[in-house]
């Protein structure tokens, strides 16, 4: 049957209604729950085909435990749809988060990735100064002396911008999506012009892991001794 619903008349008024299924009567259970009390009231009785209900033939405790029951059912396979989906997109590179911009980069016409060139001058000063031996405050020192203005126009930078810059591997042309999710990563490589080469980018890796004040021990994870001092030029 594809029908939304049938609607069974007599004596000019609705009698019975058949739906396919609970979610046809709302977004969530309690919008259900109010048009089925609405119709009981009218002395309408609707018979659900997909969950075998019929309002006549049960409580209205009863109703209301089916009910969200099944509506929760229906949003949690609706979700799981959409997440099955994502992911797809990430795998064969659809997904519209590759194009997603940041700092240094622009979207053309086509809203593919292009480089922002005086944007991505500054990212690559960035890498140069901390490969340097800066520290990300001396960093947003240096940037506030040349008169750099940050991503949303301030004089003065965030240490978090600075720190995302440093480890986004958007930079070397390549993009990852569902980093955080359990579902696993997709990386595809040479999406788009660099900003900066591969070699820039590991370099600059090793140079955080360094001055890491944590560090990786055959008993998990202890805080390093002896502290990173950076030098500023």
């Amino acid at each position: 049957m594809h029908q939304k619903s049938i609607c069974i008349y007599e004596g000019g008024k609705i009698d019975i209604i058949i739906t396919k299924n609970v979610s046809r009567f709302g977004r969530d259970s309690v919008e259900v729950l109010e048009s089925l009390n609405l119709l009981t009231e009218l002395g309408v009785r609707v018979l659900f085909e997909q969950e075998n209900i019929d309002t006549n033939d049960i409580g209205s405790r009863m109703l209301v435990s089916l009910v969200e029951a099944y509506v929760q059912a229906e949003n949690e396979s609706r979700s799981e749809n959409i997440r099955w989906g994502i992911k797809q997109k990430a795998a064969d590179g659809t997904l519209k988060l590759y194009q997603r911009k940041c700092y240094g980069y622009q979207n053309d016409n086509d809203g593919n990735l292009v480089i922002h060139e005086k944007e991505a001058e500054n990212v690559r000063l960035i890498f140069q100064l901390y490969l340097k031996g800066l520290s990300v405050l001396s960093i947003i020192e240096t940037l506030k002396m040349q008169n750099i203005k940050s991503p949303r126009g301030k004089d003065i930078w965030c240490k978090h911008t600075i720190e995302e810059i440093l480890s986004n591997e958007k930079y070397t042309g390549d993009v990852k999506a569902l980093k955080k999710s359990k579902s696993g990563t997709y990386l595809i490589e040479h999406h788009h012009p660099p900003i900066i080469s591969y070699e820039t980018f590991e370099k600059t890796k090793k140079e955080k892991k360094k001055r890491s004040n944590i560090e990786e021990t055959e008993e998990g994870k202890k805080r390093k001794k002896t502290k990173y001092s950076s030098k500023k030029k």
